[in-house]
């Protein structure tokens, strides 16, 4: 995983994880390698969860 990947238990807000993952496109150009596409999945989760609230433990 990145450099910028979360501990396990840390909290951050919708926002902060939506610029995360708008920077990974962008350093993907469009186009996300298998490892990118994982670490794009993971964000997605932890978004949503931020979106409704939740804290989740990032992996």
């Amino acid at each position: 995983m990145s450099p910028t990947s979360t501990t396990p238990g840390s909290v951050r807000s919708a926002a902060e994880v939506n610029e995360q993952i708008r920077s990974l496109w962008l350093r993907a150009g469009g186009s996300l390698s298998a490892q990118e596409r994982a670490e794009y999945e993971l964000l997605v989760v932890e978004w949503a969860a931020a979106m409704r609230g939740e804290v989740v433990e990032a992996a």
